[in-house]
């Protein structure tokens, strides 16, 4: 089962990481000042990952392919991990799409 994994980073910031039923990664918040605004970007991400124009497609100077989604307001909720190909940038976007709705919501 899918699910949003909240953790604090060493220098205190919160953020949170969307696992795949599998236990990989398929999103990546920034950092958030405290838990109550990490778990707004959550409920962020539940809400625009349903609306295609929300996701970025992108490619790093490497080479690679990633993606972030945004917010309403433009502001990056979360970024993806780097992919090889635009195809599996294209499944991490399906799979972000399918599991962040229904995702229930750990702590580490």
């Amino acid at each position: 089962m899918s699910k949003f994994v909240i953790s604090k980073r060493t220098n205190g910031e919160f953020q949170f990481n969307l696992k795949a039923g599998n236990g990989q990664v398929i999103l990546t918040s920034e950092g958030y000042a405290s838990k109550a605004n990490c778990e707004n970007g959550i409920a962020s991400v539940r809400k625009n990952s349903q609306d295609d124009s929300k996701f970025e497609k992108k490619t790093a100077s490497n080479g690679k392919f990633f993606f972030n989604l945004k917010a309403t307001n433009g502001q990056v909720i979360g970024s993806s991990q780097m992919y090889e190909a635009e195809a599996g940038r294209d499944n991490g976007i399906a799979s972000v799409k399918t599991n962040a709705p229904e995702a229930t919501v750990v702590e580490e």
